[in-house]
């Protein structure tokens, strides 16, 4: 299995109202590709609770089930819909880190 985790950091000429309501369209654009996508297992993306010491304002854990699945997962139309619908015109800042469990 392949965990794929993604923080980012809205962009800062984002009102705090703003921010809210485009986390909110990535998190259900992103947790609605379960079920679309061949291969991704779960996908949740984290946007209460962040504590002050945060750096980043949305987290994206998601589990595949093979590398080959997170690589059609990049490029699956559905995720490619949110992906430059809704999370590139409100990030400014993306940070990954994919690894096997």
């Amino acid at each position: 299995m392949i965990k794929h985790i993604i923080l980012w950091k809205l962009r800062s000429e984002l009102s705090e109202t703003e921010k809210r309501e485009k986390a909110l369209a990535i998190k259900q654009g992103l947790e609605s590709l379960k079920g679309q996508v061949p291969g991704l297992l779960d996908i949740h993306v984290q946007i209460d609770g962040r504590l002050e010491t945060s750096n980043a304002d949305i987290m994206l854990d998601s589990t595949l089930d093979s590398f080959e699945s997170l690589k059609g997962y990049a490029v699956h139309p559905a995720h490619l819909a949110v992906a430059n619908g809704v999370v590139r015109p409100n990030t400014e800042l993306r940070t990954c880190l994919d690894y096997e469990v």
